[in-house]
């Protein structure tokens, strides 16, 4: 379909693929089977400007949305969802700091986001807390000019790579949700500790790994808004992500089809190329309308989100949800139409 991008958009999205093409491709394989962190393909992608799209101007950025940032993460979806599991994920660390940070913490941390010299990580997920994310126990004491945070965070993206952190703490228990801040951490505060890496079934270019928190002494001056703020900017960050995850999707799946199309172009069965047997081809149309269709709906939501709603929480599930079941489902049939092939790990 033609999406009306401007030239800006059509630059953004070119390198993207070529990055993808070029640099995330032919080192995939070795990066997943390995478990190895992508950071010389993270260089690359911060060379071409990649991780300031969404960063303002003044703060070293290209100025962009999230349409732009979507336009950029589905290529490097297409290319490896693990490196594109590490892209989003900081980004997904960032907007904290983007959207509630005062101005002297923007010029501290945005600079370095923007240039991918520093990548950042999201603490909410804990032990007990997954999707109720108002079950969090991690504490942050007020203490004359610091706060002192206990607690752990459980199954965080980028957990020991990331250089800044963005955690949802507890100052006032008493309180609930209410009582819930966010604060900006950095890598080397005292008291601050990593835990194991999680050995995942998939997305192993991605780390995934946990935080630990023991008497871990920050700055008051590390506050994001005000205390009782916390929960409030976790949603609003979550929002403002689904849609990545929901082109992360598309993307995935449009590499799951391309790959599934080729394959049946060149694989013969009863004298003739299967992609001419009908159940074949049913399953790649079904495969195409559907990835379109999610694209359309992530690509409109992004836009919708640009234009500063007020609220889009709604918008923003659809994209995260219909994206990521139609990876799935077009996973599942690359699988099927590759027959034996679709289970060998050379695939």
């Amino acid at each position: 379909m033609i999406y009306s991008l401007t030239e800006e958009q059509e630059m953004i999205q070119e390198v993207a693929r070529r990055i993808a093409k070029e640099k995330i491709i032919p080192k995939r394989k070795e990066l997943d089977e390995n478990e190895i962190f992508p950071r010389e393909i993270l260089k690359e992608m911060a060379e071409a400007d990649l991780f300031g799209i969404f960063i303002p101007e003044t703060y070293g950025g290209l100025g962009f949305g999230t349409f732009e940032t979507c336009l950029a993460l589905e290529q490097i979806a297409w290319g490896c969802a693990g490196v594109a599991t590490t892209y989003a994920a900081s980004s997904l660390g960032a907007y904290p700091i983007l959207l509630f940070g005062n101005q002297e913490q923007k010029q501290t941390y945005l600079p370095f986001i923007a240039r991918g010299e520093k990548i950042t990580a999201f603490g909410l997920t804990e032990a007990n807390a997954g999707s109720d994310a108002s079950a969090i126990q991690t504490t942050a004491i007020n203490d004359g000019d610091y706060y002192v945070l206990n607690g752990a965070k459980q199954w965080i993206t980028n957990a020991g790579e990331a250089d800044i952190y963005t955690i949802i703490a507890l100052t006032d228990k008493k309180k609930g949700v209410r009582g819930a801040s966010a604060f900006i951490l950095e890598k080397g505060d005292e008291g601050f500790f990593f835990g194991k890496k999680e050995k995942k079934m998939g997305i192993r270019a991605s780390v995934t790994g946990s935080l630990i928190f023991e008497d871990c002494r920050i700055p008051k001056e590390r506050l994001l808004g005000k205390e009782g703020m916390g929960f409030i900017i976790a949603l609003r960050t979550l929002d403002y992500a689904r849609p990545g995850v929901g082109i992360l999707g598309v993307g995935l799946a449009q590499a799951a089809l391309d790959e599934s199309v080729k394959f049946a172009k060149q694989r013969k069965q009863f004298g003739q190329p299967i992609i001419s047997f009908q159940a074949i081809s049913h399953m790649l149309a079904d495969m195409a309308t559907e990835i379109e269709a999610a694209r359309a709906l992530t690509y409109a939501v992004c836009k919708y989100i640009d234009t500063n709603p007020k609220d889009f929480s709604k918008y923003a599930a659809m994209a995260k949800l219909f994206g990521s079941d139609i990876a799935m489902k077009a996973t599942l049939n690359a699988v099927q139409i590759l027959g034996g092939h679709g289970y060998m790990r050379d695939y």
